[in-house]
């Protein structure tokens, strides 16, 4: 078991205006899994991929990540969690502008202890051509993709997703989701997706549902599908 989640619970507010953000959450997920964690705005999906990426706390249970409990490390251990184990990829890629594509990926590649080839993940991730461009000269999917090598190329144990596809067109959506197969498959990446698109879902071998602060199920996908065979 690498992530294991237990009693997992998060308040915002107090009294009649308290909402539970996280309640009484369970799950667990195996190394080198894509799981998907699907809900409507407002479900607590959010709030639990900021508490696996170490960047909120729960107030009470707590969080298992590769056999170490995370709940309750201080700021310092914390940090040094996410500079080594976690890999973030946003729906607003957060690309530095004045950086090339190389530049935006070596940023990252500087501070991890045991990082993948740059040239390796930017031909993984069909972006080679691009390295010497700026944000600004790229589409939306090519910035996905930037966005998910800078993430990549620190050898993250866990690659959490937040809305990944959501600002993209279906092709785009398609491409960067095929790569996102391909990390998983060559890397054994463990791959966490937060979405509200149903289809997504099909890729995943664990789907979460999640509604009200709740796990409303856990489902096994007993035969996947490919970014190709999906209808997003």
């Amino acid at each position: 078991m690498f992530i294991n989640v237990v009693n997992a619970k998060k308040q915002y507010g107090t009294g009649e205006a308290a909402v539970y953000a996280l309640d009484n959450v369970n799950f667990s997920l195996d190394k080198g899994k894509i799981c998907v964690i699907l809900g409507p705005s407002g479900s607590g999906k959010s709030t639990l991929l900021n508490m696996l990426g170490g960047l909120d706390s729960l107030d009470s249970g707590y969080i298992e990540v590769d056999g170490r409990k995370i709940t309750g490390l201080s700021k310092k251990a914390l940090t040094e969690y996410r500079k080594k184990s976690i890999g973030f990829v946003f729906q607003f890629y957060n690309l530095i502008p004045d950086l090339t594509v190389e530049e935006n990926v070596q940023v990252v590649e500087e501070t991890a202890q045991n990082p993948l080839s740059i040239d390796e993940i930017l031909k993984a991730l069909d972006i080679e051509k691009y390295r010497y461009r700026f944000p600004k000269e790229l589409s939306g999917g090519q910035q996905q993709r930037v966005a998910i090598a800078r993430a990549m190329v620190k050898n993250p144990d866990l690659l959490l997703c937040d809305e990944l596809t959501g600002a993209l067109d279906t092709k785009s959506s398609r491409m960067v989701l095929k790569f996102i197969e391909q990390l998983n498959r060559e890397y054994k990446t463990t791959i966490l997706i937060i979405t509200h698109n149903e289809a997504i879902a099909e890729l995943a071998d664990t789907v979460v549902r999640i509604k009200d602060g709740k796990i409303a199920s856990v489902v096994e996908n007993a035969k996947k599908s490919t970014a190709d065979e999906i209808k997003l």
